[in-house]
């Protein structure tokens, strides 16, 4: 059986910034991810209800629910409990390389180089197979 006969992994990308959505909505798809977009927690939890995600990349502060309050549903429940989930955030400070936000997989700073964190993200996640698609050329 070859890749293209196997079901795609979805990604669910939640930010309240349509710039973000996008940037990430496109690198995902270039990784073979089917995404699904989000513009806050509480419509990431609409979404999840219809299709369980495989990751969710998820900002921090944004409208109605923030990704802190999005986390902490998502591990409430044993059928979402462990979904990975990227924080992508602006807050991040320089003074603080590596930290990951309590619950998350992996953190991301919102800057120049938000692809490259990604890949190594997904990379930790997901291992060579889509590691390697994410050491590839650039989307």
């Amino acid at each position: 059986m070859n890749n293209d006969s196997i079901t795609k992994r979805i990604a669910l990308v939640v930010d309240d910034s349509m710039l973000i959505r996008h940037t990430v909505s496109r690198f995902m798809e270039s990784r073979g991810f089917a995404v699904e977009n989000a513009d806050n927690g509480q419509a990431a939890l609409e979404i999840i209800a219809r299709r369980s995600p495989d990751i969710i990349v998820t900002d921090m502060e944004m409208p109605k629910m923030g990704g802190a309050e999005l986390i902490a549903a998502l591990k409430r429940s044993a059928g979402t409990a462990n979904i990975p989930v990227i924080v992508v955030t602006a807050s991040l400070g320089a003074d603080h390389p590596g930290k990951t936000c309590a619950g998350a997989a992996a953190t991301v700073r919102k800057d120049i180089d938000i692809e490259q964190q990604l890949a190594v993200a997904l990379s930790a996640i997901f291992g060579n197979q889509v590691g390697d698609r994410a050491r590839g050329a650039k989307a």
